[in-house]
């Protein structure tokens, strides 16, 4: 997915080593520590994390710079099994690829790229059992964005770097192809009977398709709601929202002619893709909640000037919290949100920053104001070895203090707008990499980074 995986455009921002501890988080605090909860540092995590089957599956790196798929339970973090990975194709604004994690009748299966370059084959696509690891079949490959689970089945945008670039359709069990599409696509929401893909093209639209059939049901242009002009290579994200899919489409400067791509933020009905409501023109700030849960969004008038703060209902777009232009402080700050959004913090590392009531749009003291921000705010490239540069793991997030600037330690469990919660169970990294899980009963809903 064309978005911030780690590092913020500027844009946007102004707005491991060994062991496994279970039986409660390092560092919990008291509010989950009577939760189970497993903390496995055994892995370097760099990718988003897949869940399933009671299985987690990620992307981690080696000391050396390579890339390993590493299958974990999802009951107390044990390594079940791990094999060598790699990209091939992927562009490094997607950040690194995730495993698709599948069910396949009363199992589960994880779908990741292999390397081995054989022909015009530049990796093997290959999907194992999720819990042993055993091999179940194989896909040679060209290039490619990855799998992504699609319900019940795996979709895979396939020669992504040639002119006959397409979607496929794969069942879990066999690999088998069920259908096809021209073009690249990208999965945004699925469920066991329809898919919405996000249909990568000069008028990138948002289609819906029957799963088991590929039948087409409708279609939207994303520019029917952001105007025309769209260009993805700024980046996107979506989340759902209940009966809805909320997305975003970011701005993106074209360095020939200097001209700003449109952008900004708008819901669909996944029934129909009939539009609900559409915020053109304004960014999503990070760190945030998912589009589709907590979006947080500066406006940008037709000048490239930012305004205020604001926190938008996903459900009817409508503001339910702002500050003004006029509040936001000079420079040198990041943006920091409690673990109920209700605040907007700024803050200034090593020094006092300030806050604001998101409801009332007033200052509030921000002595003994917890609030979480990124834990670098200058991180590094991966050193990935055989991949070209730029790409970064997720971010992690750490919690400051903003009357003083200053870490809180020992760190506390981070907010579910930030992990997401899927089947009660919310995972998170952290900043060296290391994979935190705590089963605290949170409703499923989608992460910052989905």
């Amino acid at each position: 997915m064309r978005r911030p995986s780690w590092k913020p455009s500027l844009a946007l921002a102004a707005t491991l080593t060994a062991g496994l501890a279970t039986g409660g988080c390092s560092g919990s605090d008291a509010a989950t520590s009577a939760f189970p909860s497993w903390h496995n540092t055994q892995v370097n995590v760099v990718s988003r994390m897949a869940v399933g089957g009671d299985v987690v599956a990620v992307t981690s790196m080696k000391p050396e710079g390579a890339l390993e798929t590493v299958a974990l339970s999802l009951r107390d973090g044990r390594r079940l099994w791990a094999h060598p990975a790699t990209m091939a194709g992927r562009l490094p604004g997607m950040g690194v690829s995730t495993p698709a994690l599948v069910r396949s009748g009363d199992q589960a299966v994880v779908v990741a790229l292999d390397p081995g370059k054989q022909g015009r084959w530049n990796a093997t696509l290959i999907a194992r059992d999720a819990r042993t690891g055993a091999r179940k079949w194989s896909r040679p490959v060209h290039s490619t964005f990855g799998p992504q689970r699609c319900g019940p089945y795996v979709c895979l945008s396939e020669h992504t770097a040639l002119a006959k670039a397409r979607m496929v359709v794969l069942d879990p069990a066999t690999g088998k192809v069920l259908w096809k599409l021209p073009g690249i696509s990208e999965v945004e929401w699925s469920d066991d009977k329809r898919v919405l893909l996000l249909r990568l093209a000069s008028n990138p639209m948002v289609e819906s398709y029957e799963l088991e059939t590929g039948k087409l049901q409708w279609q939207q242009p994303i520019e029917q709601a952001l105007g025309p002009g769209i260009d993805l290579s700024g980046g996107w994200a979506f989340g759902g929202a209940g009966d809805d899919l909320v997305g975003y489409v970011a701005p993106y400067t074209n360095p020939r002619t200097k001209k700003v791509s449109a952008f900004g933020l708008f819901s669909i009905k996944i029934a129909d893709g009939t539009i609900n409501w559409m915020r053109p023109s304004v960014v999503r700030v990070y760190p945030s909640g998912n589009p589709g849960l907590a979006p947080v969004v500066r406006p940008v008038d037709r000048h490239g000037s930012y305004g205020g703060f604001a926190r938008l209902d996903p459900t009817t777009g409508r503001v339910v919290g702002q500050i003004t232009a006029s509040d936001v402080p000079g420079s040198g700050w990041w943006l920091a949100f409690p673990d109920r959004m209700d605040k907007l913090g700024f803050l200034q590392h090593r020094a006092k920053g300030s806050a604001f009531d998101l409801a009332a749009g007033r200052p509030v003291p921000p002595e003994n104001v917890r609030a979480w921000s990124f834990c670098v705010t200058d991180p590094k490239p991966l050193p990935l070895r055989g991949q070209p540069p730029g790409f970064y793991s997720t971010a992690a997030l750490c919690e400051y203090d903003l009357g003083t600037g200053k870490r809180v330690t020992p760190a506390s469990t981070p907010p579910s707008w930030y992990t997401g919660s899927q089947d009660g169970w919310r995972l998170w990294r952290d900043e060296r990499g290391g994979l935190h899980a705590v089963n605290d009963q949170t409703a499923d809903s989608p992460g910052m980074y989905g």
